[in-house]
C-alpha cells in the first residue's frame, strides 16, 4: 500500500516532468514561430505561437498544482531547442512532439488514479485533450504542404506581402 505522502511525492515527480516537457515545447515552438515569421508565413508563425501560449498556460495550471501538493516546481527544460529551420521538419516535429506528450499524458492520469490523486489525474486528461487538438492542428498543416507543396508556403509569403502593401500588418 502506498502511503499519502508516496502518493504526493510521485504526482509531483509526474508533473514536473509534464512542466520539463511543455518548457521544452515553448522553446521550441517559439523558436519555429520566430523562423516562420521570418520567413513570411504568417499562418504557420500564428500557429506556432498561438500554441506556445497555450503550452505555458499548460505550465501555470501544472505548477499550481505542484504548490497545492507543497512540492517544489522545477523550471527545467527536458530538452534543449533544435534548430530546425525547415517548414515541413518543424511540423513533422511538431506532430511528434504532440503526440508523445498526449500519450505521456495518458499514462500518467491512470498512475495518478492508481495512487488516488484525483485532481491531477483530471489536470493530465485536460491536458491529454489540449495536446490532441494541437497535434491535429500540426497534422492537417502537415498535409496541407504535403497535398500543394512549396506552392502551400509561397500562398503564405504571398498574402503577407498583400497585407503589407495595402497598409496592413502582417497577420502573424
Amino acid at each position: 500500500m502506498t502511503t499519502l505522502a508516496e502518493s504526493k511525492k510521485k504526482s509531483i515527480e509526474l508533473l514536473n516532468k509534464a512542466i520539463a516537457d511543455e518548457l521544452y515545447a515553448v522553446h521550441q515552438y517559439m523558436y519555429f514561430h520566430f523562423h516562420c515569421d521570418d520567413q513570411g508565413y504568417d499562418l504557420l508563425a500564428g500557429l506556432f505561437r498561438r500554441t506556445a501560449i497555450e503550452e505555458m498556460m499548460h505550465i501555470e495550471l501544472l505548477a499550481e498544482r505542484i504548490l497545492f501538493l507543497k512540492g517544489e516546481v522545477e523550471m527545467k527544460a527536458s530538452e534543449e531547442t533544435k534548430k530546425v529551420n525547415d517548414v515541413k521538419a518543424m511540423l513533422k516535429m511538431a506532430v511528434k512532439l504532440e503526440e508523445e506528450s498526449a500519450h505521456s499524458y495518458n499514462l500518467w492520469a491512470n498512475e495518478c488514479s492508481k495512487n488516488a490523486d484525483s485532481v491531477s489525474k483530471s489536470l493530465f486528461e485536460q491536458l491529454v485533450q489540449d495536446e490532441e487538438r494541437h497535434f491535429d492542428q500540426f497534422d492537417v498543416e502537415m498535409d496541407n504542404l504535403k497535398k500543394f507543396g512549396d506552392n502551400y508556403l509561397a500562398l503564405q509569403s504571398i498574402e503577407r506581402s498583400k497585407n503589407i502593401g495595402a497598409g496592413g500588418p502582417p497577420q502573424a
